[in-house]
This record gives C-alpha cells, sequence and structure tokens, in this order.
C-alpha cells in the first residue's frame, strides 16, 4: 500500500470524555481510500520545524469503509503539541495534512479467542477490528478489557455495553478503574482481570495495545503467570 499523502477535511468532533475527542475526518483522494483494520495514520502538523517535531501518528478507531473517511480518538496530553493542536486548533473545516495508512499491528487470523488488554486511547485499533470482523459476520470471540483512571473515562462504553449484551456468546467487555470504585466495574488495573480470568497454559491469543508500561508488565505476566507462549501475544506501544 502506497503511503499517500491526503488532505484530510474535519467534518465532525466529538467529546467522548473530560480530555478525550473524537474526530471524524473525510480524506481527499481520486482513488479509493483503503485501509485494515488496527492501522494508523500520520499528520503533518503545524508544531514544530523540524520533520520529527511536527509527525504525530494515530490509530483509526473506525473500522474499513469505502465513504473516504476514518475516526480518530485522541487524548489531550499534559504539555503534548500534538494533541494540543488537536484541541485548540482544529475545527469542522480544518483541512490536515496525512499520510498513510501503516502499521502491521492487525487482527490474526486464527479460531483461538482474542483477549483485548488496552488503556485509554489504546482502545481505538481494537474497536476498529471488533466491529469490522463483526460487520463481517464473523465468529470470532472477543474479550475486551479496558483500563481507565476515573468511570468518566471509560471510551465507547454504551458501544460496548450493547454489544456484550447482544452477542455474549461471542463478545465479554470488561472495565477496570484505578481512582474510583464504581459499582459494576473492576477497581484497580487491567492485569488482576486477564489473570482472574485465565489460568496457566491458556492457548488465547492476547494482543496489548497502551502505554509502555502498561505493555511491558502484560506481556510478563502473561508469559510468566499464564505460560502464554510469546507467538501468542501481540503488542502495540502508544509512549
Amino acid at each position: 500500500m502506497p503511503r499517500n499523502w491526503y488532505d484530510a477535511h474535519v467534518i465532525n468532533i466529538l467529546d467522548e470524555a473530560p480530555q478525550v475527542k473524537r474526530f471524524f475526518l473525510r480524506l481527499e483522494s481520486q482513488d479509493t481510500f483503503t485501509f485494515k483494520a488496527g492501522q494508523f495514520m500520520t499528520f503533518d502538523l503545524p508544531v514544530g520545524e523540524k520533520r520529527l517535531d511536527r509527525w504525530r501518528s494515530y490509530s483509526i478507531a473506525s473500522p474499513p469503509t469505502h465513504d473516504q473517511t476514518i475516526e480518530l480518538c485522541i487524548s489531550r496530553l499534559e504539555g503534548g503539541r500534538g494533541s494540543g493542536y488537536f484541541f485548540d486548533e482544529v475545527a469542522v473545516g480544518t483541512v490536515l495534512k496525512c499520510k498513510g495508512p501503516e502499521g502491521v499491528f492487525l487482527l490474526p487470523e486464527t479460531d483461538k479467542k482474542v483477549v483485548m488488554i488496552c488503556t485509554g486511547t489504546g482502545i481505538a485499533p481494537f474497536r476498529s477490528m471488533i466491529r469490522d470482523a463483526y460487520a463481517k459476520g464473523s465468529e470470532q470471540q472477543f474479550h475486551l478489557i479496558f483500563g481507565c483512571r476515573k468511570e468518566s473515562d471509560i471510551l465507547y462504553r454504551e458501544e460496548f455495553e450493547a454489544l456484550s449484551r447482544d452477542v455474549p456468546e461471542k463478545f465479554s467487555y470488561d472495565v477496570c478503574i484505578s481512582r474510583e470504585q464504581v459499582e459494576g466495574f473492576h477497581h484497580g488495573y487491567v492485569h488482576q482481570v486477564y489473570e482472574q480470568s485465565y489460568g496457566a497454559g491458556v492457548d488465547h491469543m492476547f494482543m496489548l495495545c497502551g502505554w509502555t508500561p502498561m505493555v511491558d508488565q502484560a506481556k510478563t505476566n502473561l508469559k510468566e503467570h499464564l505460560q502464554v507462549a510469546e507467538g501468542n501475544i501481540i503488542c502495540e506501544l502508544y509512549g
């Protein structure tokens, strides 16, 4: 897939959490824009002089479609120039320069259950994968484990709660909240959920996405505590 540069027109912006927004973009291209669920786009933002200061990559949170649109789920980071630009400067009608798609963090072809472990906006590629799989009629079993600090930080809550009710035989959903005790949710971190849910030697696929410390800890726990094979763990780091 060529790494083309596109003009991306912002067509809608929604507040998803106190420090998270959803940005909907339509890409201008003579050719049909296609991507695989789990891939990301890189944006050239006016936040620095050098290329590495300007470029920011964000996972696509929407499933592949044929209408040239994508959704991004972006968290405002303290001192982050890229996220600060999106939050403070980008509005409906803004035109952004982006290239892609890129990335190999893709849903594996497997009959095994796929356990997706994420924190914050690390949920974005998993949302794309899950929605894409079920839109295609897949019978794949997913277990989504999402971690955040407060109840107000839960992303895509209604969507995933509805999915867990509609197809409980295919999709299960656990939320861990670290700084509040909220009825109906786990109190603590994502690690306790997968360690309590699965026994040693479990033969599922585990996909990890989020901040490096969480991903590193989860990978270690899966291998050392649950004896998960190296080849059954797929990671994407967010910093």
